[in-house]
């Protein structure tokens, strides 16, 4: 992203903003939490306290750049808005966070809108379970 990106969704390109939108550019389709915010940025030099993280993630949310989801750990995490609709797959073994897209069920989801007489102007599906994978690389040692 670049400030052109920031001013035009009416925010100022200050260094933090800046910082904490290049993170989630370098790991798009990547959900982080403030703290995982926080943890990345004092791995380069930076002096961004948990304070301003969390004032510029509500400010991107707002702005529309950032999406925000409350999964069942009862903690948000933030992922670019790209404005596509997807899901999340969870695992409760390991917290991987999966996402996906599922035209069928789209349709699906409109059609039993539509049938009980509603229109989506939005929606958050998360499915949860656990990871099958033999060797998970998510999952703790």
């Amino acid at each position: 992203m670049h400030p052109a990106d920031l001013r035009h969704a009416g925010l100022k390109a200050t260094l933090p903003r800046m910082k904490i939108l290049d993170l989630f550019v370098a790991r798009a389709g990547q959900h982080l939490s403030a703290e995982d915010v926080y943890r990345l940025l004092i791995e380069s030099p930076s002096d961004i306290g948990m304070g301003t993280i969390y004032r510029v993630l509500s400010q991107l949310e707002h702005a529309g750049l950032l999406k925000r989801s409350n999964f069942q750990t009862g903690k948000s995490v933030y992922e670019l808005d790209d404005g596509r609709r997807h899901a999340h797959l969870l695992c409760l073994d390991c917290g991987r966070i999966e996402e996906f897209h599922d035209e069928a069920l789209e349709h699906r989801q409109t059609a039993i809108a539509a049938e009980r007489g509603y229109r989506i102007q939005d929606h958050s599906l998360a499915l949860y379970g656990s990871c099958t994978k033999p060797s998970c690389e998510h999952r703790s040692k």
